[in-house]
């Protein structure tokens, strides 16, 4: 570390920051012995004439102090975080080939031929309705669910359209209406989906890809069966 051009300086603590950001490429790492070499190398350079006040080092003792310990609290901070998104990681990695329940206009019909989900009911109403469309707009059965208070219902669609017969696997849009003085309005609903595989964020984020229904974060997940 360079200190032959201390003298020109009447402030430690600056050319200490600037020999740390200089040295940020590197393998060096300033600490308290460079900096106390950079303090001797400015008094033995100090113009006799005119000397440093002895309470601008003292001053400048004291930052370096608080430098250093937000320097240790940020090591451990980032040491905290670190192991945060390490259990976070596998956390979600579990979850892979577990069933989700997550907001979606879309359900997945498998080999077990049932779709399953649950309706956002604003407020309570004497005609619930679900329908099945297929991914061309079709409509291939229509269910009518009745009354139901305002809350969550319950559906369940068993791979079939209205004479019975099965339906081939595949993507399917739901939707949920119902009826209310003022019109027919249409409903959120929540679909149980497969978790393929998990994905993360360089900021920490865990996405889960949903078989047959893209990506969402971990954050809209609402069950796990």
């Amino acid at each position: 570390m360079s200190v032959g051009n201390v003298g020109n300086a009447s402030d430690v603590l600056s050319q200490y920051q600037l020999q740390r950001r200089d040295d940020a490429g590197g393998n060096s790492e300033l600490g308290r012995n460079e900096f106390m070499e950079l303090m001797l190398a400015q008094l033995k350079n100090q113009n006799p004439l005119e000397p440093q006040d002895n309470g601008e080092f003292i001053s400048q003792l004291a930052q370096f102090s608080s430098l250093e310990e937000m320097q240790k609290l940020s090591g451990r901070v980032d040491d905290v975080v670190g192991q945060f998104r390490s259990t976070q990681a596998l956390q979600a990695s579990a979850m892979v080939g577990k069933s989700v329940l997550a907001p979606s206009g879309v359900g997945v019909l498998g080999a077990e031929g049932e779709v399953s989900g649950t309706i956002q009911v604003p407020a309570s109403t004497g005609g619930l309705r679900l329908s099945v469309q297929s991914q061309s707009g079709e409509l291939v059965r229509q269910m009518d669910l009745g009354s139901a208070p305002a809350g969550v219902t319950s559906f369940s669609w068993d791979g079939q359209d209205g004479n019975g017969n099965p339906l081939p696997p595949g993507p399917y849009r739901i939707v949920a209406e119902a009826s209310y003085p003022e019109g027919t309005l249409q409903l959120g609903t929540m679909v149980s989906a497969n978790v393929d595989s998990v994905s993360l964020g360089r900021n920490g984020s865990v996405t889960l890809n949903l078989a047959g229904m893209g990506s969402i974060a971990l954050s809209e997940v609402q069950q796990i069966n």
